[in-house]
Formats: C-alpha cells, sequence, structure tokens
C-alpha cells in the first residue's frame, strides 16, 4: 500500500497517557500505520521533526521555553495539529503550578540549593498553558487520557479525509 499522508506526535509536559492510549490500539495501529508513515514520536527514533506532516497530536501542556519551540516549530510544519488530551486542551495538571509562580516553584524543588534555575533544566514558563494559548489548533481530543478507541476514530476520520467529531466519544477528565 502506498502511504500519502505523514503522522508525528509529540509529548510536552504531561504524563504519556495518551501516547499509552495510542499504543492501547493494539492491532488497529498497524491497520493505521499501514495508511500513515509515522515520521516523529516519542515511540520512535526520529530526532528532528520533518518539514513537513499530515497530521500531528500532540500530549501536554506548553510549560517550559523547550516546549514553546518545539510547539511553534510543529505547527508551522503540520498541515492538521491536534490537541490531544486535557493536559493539551485545558494544561490540566501542569497548570496547577501556574498560581505558585515560577520562583516558588525552584524554591520549594530545590530546597534552597539552587540558587537559580539549573542550566541542564529547561526555563519554565510563567505559566502553564494549553496548546492554543501559543499556536493554532485544528482539532480539540479532550480526554485524561482519550481512550483508544477514540483516537482511533479521530485517526481513520482524518485519513477519509473528515473532521472528526468527538463530542458525543469522550469529555474532559475521562
Amino acid at each position: 500500500m502506498n502511504k500519502t499522508m505523514t503522522l508525528a506526535t509529540v509529548w510536552l509536559d504531561g504524563c504519556s497517557g495518551c501516547h499509552m492510549s495510542i499504543l492501547d490500539m493494539d492491532e488497529r495501529l498497524l491497520e493505521i500505520l499501514q495508511q500513515l508513515d509515522l515520521v516523529y514520536s516519542p515511540l520512535v527514533d526520529h530526532k528532528h521533526f520533518p518539514d513537513q506532516v499530515d497530521i500531528t497530536l500532540v500530549e501536554g501542556a506548553v510549560s517550559n521555553e523547550d516546549d514553546l519551540a518545539k510547539i511553534k516549530k510543529v505547527r508551522e510544519h503540520t498541515k492538521t495539529l491536534v490537541s490531544l488530551g486535557d493536559c493539551a486542551v485545558t494544561a490540566n495538571v501542569p497548570s496547577m503550578r501556574n498560581p505558585i509562580g515560577v520562583r516558588s516553584i525552584l524554591d520549594r524543588v530545590s530546597d534552597g540549593g539552587f540558587p537559580r534555575q539549573p542550566s541542564d533544566v529547561p526555563l519554565l514558563c510563567a505559566t502553564a498553558r494549553p496548546v492554543h494559548n501559543v499556536v493554532h489548533v485544528d482539532i480539540y481530543v479532550p480526554g485524561c487520557p482519550p481512550s483508544a478507541d477514540t483516537i482511533y476514530f479521530v485517526l481513520t476520520e482524518l485519513i477519509a479525509g473528515r473532521v472528526p467529531d468527538v463530542s458525543d466519544r469522550t469529555r474532559f477528565g475521562a
């Protein structure tokens, strides 16, 4: 079969639960990958985001400078960007740090041992934000995490050239 569409998955600040749901598609993942070429993902060994991707599933909130740079590059090189899961859609758990503030977080976790943010840790953004607060999102798929059935539905609809309606398939926190 000639794969004419490409797929990428990206993990920002989240727990990887959405990627676990992708893997939970089991044999249906093999079916999807017969139709889509997986060109970038934490599940494979590709190091650089490609120049052009048809569909990118993004898990997680934008919480640090690396996330910010990554999501801007992903959006620039993606035709259809999907916010996958509550962290990408609402910033969910990562945003629980927002009322505390970056300095207080760093002081709390370093127990006073770091006078500044360690150089090997990406700089935290002032707040953790949902993906759509940074770049345009084409499709929203809530859930914590969305089920394998929902992700399969979204991908098969996109492959067929349709915009998936997930309103009766998932909800926030489920």
